[in-house]
């Protein structure tokens, strides 16, 4: 037997997504945790979406599955599409720029939170819009609240630049909630929260969430900032906010990977805006995980 022989048969073949999402013991903890009849749909699925996602396929087994589970059990979709809740893969690295592990984590995305919102039964309406030039007319000397003129054409509008965002909601009481943020505003928290976006502009880069989907993460963070401080909470929207940017371990528990030193991790290529080829993953292009607090 030659020596390139005897290498073949000692290197052991990586175990398939598919085959450890349907091994005995992994089908029956996803029976108790949502049921046989919907487990195999749910099997189905998920094979289906990181056969469809390079980046996702190479994150360790158990963070796919724990990450998909949790948005199972919040009734969201990781559809694309949809825009619900997103598996994002996360290089984690040690401090030589080692690479130790790729994870999945679990991200809500700002349609996510809207839909938990809307679900509670609590809100009457609830919304976040980006705002035009011209829209925006200052505080009302009253009350200090942001006074908003929005365009009626369209057309005129989507033509001129956005310089800010508005979310607000009511309640089924009739209390009302607004908040505005400058897109100046907006840029700095971005900046003070995301180490990728601030790698991005000092590299000159295109990686991170918030450049790739400024308005998206603006979106988002409307909705944490109003909603968490003013809104009612369901059990389901707590547990959702708690686990967001955050790897969900074989015991339940979030580990929240983004507070990672942007030496040791960062995020592969998102996957969230579009459908990822594997050569087209750059790991020469920090791009640590964004903290939207």
């Amino acid at each position: 037997m030659t020596m390139n022989q005897n290498t073949l048969m000692a290197a052991p073949k990586k175990k398939t997504f598919s085959t450890y999402l349907t091994g005995d013991a992994v089908k029956t903890k996803i029976n108790q945790v949502i049921g046989s009849k919907e487990g195999v749909k749910f099997i189905a699925n998920l094979i289906s979406l990181v056969s469809n996602n390079p980046a996702i396929a190479e994150c360790e087994h158990s963070t796919i599955l724990s990450s998909a589970l949790l948005g199972e059990s919040l009734k969201l979709s990781p559809s694309p599409q949809l825009g619900h809740y997103y598996i994002v893969p996360f290089k984690d690295n040690d401090k030589n720029g080692n690479l130790k592990r790729v994870v999945a984590t679990f991200q809500l995305g700002y349609k996510g939170y809207i839909q938990l919102a809307m679900r509670s039964g609590n809100y009457k309406d609830l919304d976040v819009i980006e705002i035009r030039e011209g829209e925006y007319k200052g505080k009302d000397k009253t009350t200090g609240k942001a006074v908003i003129e929005f365009l009626e054409d369209d057309e005129e509008r989507e033509g001129l630049p956005v310089v800010g965002y508005y979310a607000y909601f009511e309640l089924l009481n009739g209390f009302k909630k607004s908040l505005y943020w400058s897109k100046t505003k907006m840029q700095n928290h971005a900046e003070k929260y995301s180490q990728a976006y601030r790698t991005d502009l000092k590299k000159g880069w295109h990686y991170s969430f918030w450049s790739k989907d400024f308005d998206g993460m603006a979106f988002k963070t409307m909705l944490r900032q109003l909603i968490s401080k003013w809104g009612i909470l369901s059990v389901e929207f707590q547990t959702a906010m708690a686990n967001d940017m955050s790897m969900i371990n074989e015991e339940g528990q979030a580990v929240y990977v983004d507070n990672t030193d942007a030496t040791e991790a960062e995020v592969i290529e998102p996957t969230e805006y579009t459908t990822i080829e594997a050569e087209e993953v750059k790991p020469e292009a920090p791009d640590p995980l964004d903290n939207f607090d």
